[in-house]
């Protein structure tokens, strides 16, 4: 064997193009490594902030629970007097005159502030403030923003309350890593403090009354809203249900009315429920998405905020006896300071068009600026806060050093730039070039994205062509968001039929099937849903049934759709040397989900999702290697699990399949390309394969071969490797910065089996959103689809009824003696069949 590296130069540095208004020119370099924390330790994204014990998935809690960071109003406080109300907007605290509608700023710095209260004299305001690793109580006077005490400790706080009286602050907090969000209340003048629950599950949102407690308790799969009145430390629940991710309770202030924002199979409701005696509640508003309800001194009004069809936040309030809801208008901003205004114009080419963009704004201070008309995200792999652009967009900011940063897709290294942007200068124009280290249509690739969701229990109520400048921004040309089950609601049905009207970017909806305990799939390409979308243990309905995953996989497969296993191994806290290092298998064998063995074996298994923000690309590669290797054609899929109507959510986009179409860019075309193996996936690294002239999902039929390899990345890449049958037979280094590199070499190919190209390893950086770089071709075949070496796959096949039969004990003890004839029958046909494939 033998290989022959070329190094191709790296791509120079995007320019950037600055026009401070009149007449000043100032070029700058794009800065390719910007000093971000490296990758974790882990396998796949956990958590960026402390850990809090009893919440299994820290993306929920760090999703639902932690503050956003919006570009109009939220979290509306009305002052004590009536006469103004506090809010968060752009990451800082706001006081708005309502009778002049002119908001003042009140807090400023880098850090991101939000969820105001004040105390009970209205001459104090206590918030949270978020610096994008932990959060913290501060309190500083209404008046001037002066500090004047703050709660911190190594765990998060949130959700800061006055008692009646102003003298103890109430908040949520975690007070250690990885301990339980508890309430807990300090002594303003001493500043000592002490707990005030300590039940299972979490607590939330106090709001302290005259003498009774209310506050937001989740634990047990279920969110109630509680009370404890007279001092006892017991709770009565006035309201609760499952995944009331969004809801947030607000006390009257005569102690006898909750309102509380509450979840429905059709959305969101504001609702009153009595304190004594809640009862049926009363419906004030409907039909949207209304979020943070808070009450006015009088009792008369309860204000919330609620996104329009732009995502941009609009301060709204109604009457507590009922009646229209009116929208409070901010008429002017008062930052407090000279503020100047940047256009940016992204550009694949200096004087070229306006092209879509993801970008980052941060003032002197580090903290992120957001346009009006654009709703702001949260990167939880880096802690930026992004945007999108349709090619040029203006952004207000305080006056002073200003960093623009931009990319689009995943073929762009980062360019980025730091100006002066000064009130007096009127508007600065900034232009960005974005060339891109690959050029995929002009290779004949389309990329795609097969598992996100539009809507889950976020701040925005999402429609589908919301996605367009997300996918326009992130250069993806297909995507199919997924419908899901929040719990025992299933929303967005009304959505399923929809398509966009023409294309690209080309959506169309899937749907994701949850029996928790045997494993969740993706379904693609289908027409009709499959019923149930829950069944299985954990579940309180269908909590028993004989029903497999077969029965999806086979809906999907009946209407020609595409169907695959989504996050399917992770590293559940291995230790390993590095986060891309394998496990030795039967370390897996608990990771695996419980039915895919067997539906892969049984061969109604069309992909896996190799690339997920929430699993391990490594470790679930592992698996499929052993499906193939024992001649069980299964292609490669990809997908964030993203949900895109969540403020802290990565972008869509970030893990993705290419598959090869040739000139051809629709929906036919793609799903055949996809369905056949055609492809590669990636959450950075770009890579072209051909072994004696065959790519990947083609067949291979000499036993001598050339082979070509090029490599891309607009980051960094560790190294590159050919496997054959799933071992490594060839390495090279990668790449240390942005660029391409070429290889080739000759392979003697054994009799049977398969042939793919990996990229793995490296520092993770944008444009990328994941913990380490990496990317594997789908395979090319030996002789035919599905051969196999027979040593190869009598090894295979043995690690596979390994894997197999833990599953089984699994599926055993989970259903707790229930009578499962039919996926017992399954597991033992699988069996059987790996016992034949080990014993040719």
């Amino acid at each position: 064997m033998r290989s022959r590296p070329e190094v191709i130069p790296s791509l120079a540095h995007p320019a950037v193009r600055v026009l401070s208004l009149p007449g000043l020119v100032v070029w700058g370099l794009a800065a390719l490594g910007l000093g971000f924390a490296p990758a974790s330790a882990a396998g796949q994204w956990t958590h960026r902030y402390p850990k809090v014990a009893g919440y299994n998935h820290h993306v929920y809690l760090e999703g639902y629970e932690l503050p956003m960071l919006t570009s109009g109003p939220i979290d509306p406080a009305p002052s004590p007097d009536g006469g103004e109300v506090a809010f968060a907007s752009r990451g800082w605290i706001w006081v708005m005159d309502l009778s002049s509608g002119v908001a003042r700023r009140l807090t400023r710095g880098g850090e991101i502030d939000a969820r105001p209260a004040w105390s009970p004299d209205g001459q104090v305001i206590a918030f949270v403030r978020d610096d994008t690793r932990d959060t913290e109580i501060v309190w500083v006077a209404a008046a001037t923003g002066a500090e004047l005490g703050r709660v911190d400790s190594p765990g998060i706080e949130l959700d800061p309350a006055f008692s009646a009286d102003g003298t103890k602050l109430f908040y949520s907090s975690a007070e250690a890593e990885a301990g339980t969000l508890d309430l807990w209340a300090v002594d303003i003048a001493s500043g000592v403090r002490r707990p005030v629950t300590n039940a299972p599950g979490i607590e939330l949102k106090p709001q302290p009354g005259e003498s009774s407690l209310v506050y937001l308790a989740k634990g047990g799969g279920r969110d109630r809203v509680v009370v404890r009145s007279g001092g006892s430390p017991e709770s009565r629940t006035l309201i609760e249900g499952n995944i009331a991710s969004m809801a947030r309770p607000a006390l009257s202030p005569d102690g006898s009315t909750v309102a509380v924002n509450w979840p429905t199979q059709d959305g969101w409701d504001l609702r009153l429920l009595n304190v004594d005696d809640p009862g049926p509640s009363i419906l004030l508003a409907s039909g949207g998405l209304p979020l943070t309800p808070a009450w006015d001194p009088s009792g008369e009004w309860v204000y919330f905020s609620e996104a329009d069809d732009r995502e941009r936040l609009r301060l709204k309030r109604v009457r507590a006896a009922g009646g229209p809801v009116h929208e409070v208008d901010v008429v002017g901003w008062d930052w407090g300071a000279p503020t100047a205004t940047i256009r940016i114009r992204t550009m694949r080419e200096e004087g070229g068009p306006p092209v879509p963009a993801r970008l980052e704004v941060v003032d002197g201070f580090g903290h992120p600026a957001v346009p009006d008309a654009s709703a702001a995200r949260f990167d939880g792999q880096s802690g930026r806060v992004f945007f999108y652009s349709p090619g040029v967009i203006e952004v207000t900011v305080p006056a002073g050093e200003v960093t623009v940063s931009a990319v689009q897709g995943l073929a762009t290294p980062e360019a980025s730039a730091t100006v002066q942007a000064g009130a007096e200068a009127g508007t600065v124009e900034v232009e960005v070039v974005l060339p891109s280290v690959w050029d995929a249509r002009a290779g004949g690739w389309s990329s795609g994205e097969h598992h996100f969701h539009l809507n889950y229990g976020g701040l925005y109520d999402l429609s589908p062509g919301d996605l367009m400048p997300m996918m326009g921004g992130e250069a993806l040309d297909f995507a199919t968001p997924l419908l899901a089950n929040l719990h025992n609601r299933f929303e967005d049905q009304d959505l399923w039929a929809w398509s966009e009207p023409g294309g690209p970017p080309f959506v169309r909806f899937g749907q994701e099937v949850r029996s928790h305990f045997l494993g969740h799939l993706g379904l693609i390409g289908i027409d009709d849903l499959f019923w149930p979308w829950v069944w299985g243990p954990g579940y309180q309905v269908y909590g028993s049934d004989d029903r497999r995953n077969a029965d999806a996989l086979g809906h999907a497969r009946a209407q020609g759709g595409l169907a695959y296993y989504v996050h399917p191994v992770s590293s559940r806290g291995a230790e390993r040397a590095t986060p891309w290092a394998e496990l030795p298998v039967a370390e897996l064998h608990g990771s695996v989900p419980v039915e895919l063995v067997a539906d892969a074996v049984l061969g109604d298994l069309d992909a896996l999702e190799i690339v997920c923000l929430w699993s391990d690309e490594i470790l679930t590669s592992q698996i499929w290697h052993l499906l193939l290797s024992a001649g069980i054609p299964v292609v490669p899929s990809a997908g964030t699990d993203v949900m895109t109507d969540f403020y802290r959510t990565m972008a869509v986009g970030t893990a993705r399949v290419y598959a090869q179409t040739g000139g051809a860019r629709n929906w036919p075309a793609y799903i055949d390309a996809l369905r056949n193996g055609r492809s590669f996936v990636t959450n950075g690294p770009f890579l072209d394969f051909r072994l004696g002239g065959a790519g990947p999902g083609e067949i291979v039929s000499a036993r001598e071969a050339s082979w070509s390899l090029s490599l891309a990345t607009a980051t960094e890449v560790e190294r590159v490797e050919i496997l054959v049958n799933g071992e490594v037979v060839w390495t090279e280094d990668g790449l240390g910065a942005p660029g391409t590199r070429r290889y080739d070499g000759d392979l003697t190919l054994p009799e049977g089996g398969w042939v793919a190209a990996r990229a793995v390893g490296g520092e993770a950086r944008w444009p990328m959103m994941a913990n380490y770089p990496f990317a594997h071709t789908a395979p090319v075949w030996i002789g035919s689809v599905g051969s196999s070496d027979p040593s190869v796959r009598a090894a295979a096949a043995a690690d596979l009824l390994g894997i197999l039969g833990t599953a089984r004990e699994r599926l055993i003890a989970g259903y707790g003696g229930a009578d499962i004839p039919n996926l017992l029958g399954r597991f033992d046909a699988a069996r059987e069949r790996l016992e034949a494939l080990a014993a040719r």
